[in-house]
């Protein structure tokens, strides 16, 4: 099994990249992010998570090892391949992953190219206790809930601005609730900062 690949990154495709070592050119899919961070012509070290079945060989390469780790506790949810699982890393960092694994964000995994609210919530229920954050819902009262706070006007004003919307949720979530929509979105805006 191939761990780390390090070599010069020769081509920048749509959704991979070929790293040149020693002669042989590896092909290796990364995210969105990662894709826009690596060089053409400079030397980068990848670790890599291979996938082989009879007919198909194909590499999965991340900068960071965390997010490897990450990677394969996804693929650890039925039916979830490679393909949905770098989708799902496409969505945002690491930690924004990991905040909507654990906070119960099926809006947010959804956003994933392949990912219904079914497989979202298949993610949540498997993975909520392994992202190594703290959440005090249990991931049945995840799933089942309403969703509170999506037709909140300030929730979806701070979307709009970036946030994603478990950001938006807990930057409002110590906000008065009887402010004014203005109050409530500026005072999020201040504590950000």
């Amino acid at each position: 099994m191939i761990a780390s690949i390090t070599g010069l990154v020769e081509e920048k495709l749509i959704d991979r990249i070929v790293v040149n070592t020693y002669g042989l050119g590896y092909e290796v899919f990364l995210t969105d992010m990662e894709i826009a961070k690596i060089e053409t012509g400079k030397e980068q070290k990848l670790y890599i998570y291979e996938q082989l079945k009879e007919d198909v060989h194909d590499l999965y390469g991340f900068q960071s090892l965390i997010e490897k780790q990450l990677f394969e506790k996804l693929l650890s949810v039925k039916n979830v391949g490679p393909r949905v699982a770098l989708a799902v890393l496409n969505i945002g960092s690491v930690d924004s992953v990991k905040q909507a694994i654990a906070g119960g964000d099926t809006k947010l995994l959804q956003t994933a190219k392949g990912v219904g609210r079914r497989a979202a919530e298949q993610i949540i229920v498997e993975l909520r206790d392994k992202v190594g954050l703290m959440s005090s819902m249990t991931a049945e009262a995840i799933v089942n809930r309403s969703g509170d706070g999506d037709d909140d006007e300030a929730v979806q004003a701070l979307v709009s601005l970036g946030y994603s919307i478990y950001d938006a949720r807990t930057a409002l979530s110590t906000i008065d609730q009887n402010l004014s929509l203005e109050q409530r979105i500026t005072k999020a805006l201040k504590e950000r900062k």
